[in-house]
């Protein structure tokens, strides 16, 4: 079994329950649930001009290859009524593979770890609850120090 942390944001409807039904979801795709951070809101980013966010994060673990993992992320999502209109826009639910054990991929269609976790205080913070000591394999610091510098900046 692999253990996975996805990043869950929802700024549309109601926020806080479209994050709880995700995880729901993952969990009746056969993704097993073992840690939930508290629901952070926050400001968009990328596009400002929007409504802001719920974002929070889920340590799981999965049989699925990674592969089978995003696919059944864009199943959840589209499942709750996901459509992809602007870039970084408005969305009922968002689901992003964040770390996948310590495995690297750099493929066009699918990036692990996510390529801007880094850069993202509201991934960042959800996932310093669950996993502070979490080391990120290609920048080889933990989530806690990825945290601390990203509040440096």
């Amino acid at each position: 079994m692999a253990i996975v942390y996805i990043g869950i944001g929802s700024n549309i409807g109601e926020r806080q329950a479209n994050c709880m039904k995700a995880i729901e979801a993952l969990k009746s795709k056969g993704i097993t649930v073992k840690k939930i951070s508290s629901m952070h809101e926050t400001e968009p980013w990328g596009l400002k001009e929007q409504p802001k966010f719920i974002n929070m994060t889920v340590e799981a673990e999965t049989s699925m290859s990674p592969e089978e993992l995003l696919s059944a992320l864009k199943g959840v999502e589209k499942d709750m009524g996901r459509k992809r209109t602007v870039k970084w826009g408005p969305r009922i639910i968002d689901l992003d593979i964040l770390f996948y054990d310590d495995i690297v991929i750099d493929m066009e269609h699918l990036r692990i770890p996510h390529p801007l976790l880094h850069k993202r205080d509201f991934v960042l913070n959800p996932l310093a609850e669950i996993a502070p000591g979490k080391l990120h394999p290609v920048l080889r610091k933990t989530v806690e120090q990825l945290k601390e510098e990203l509040a440096c900046d």
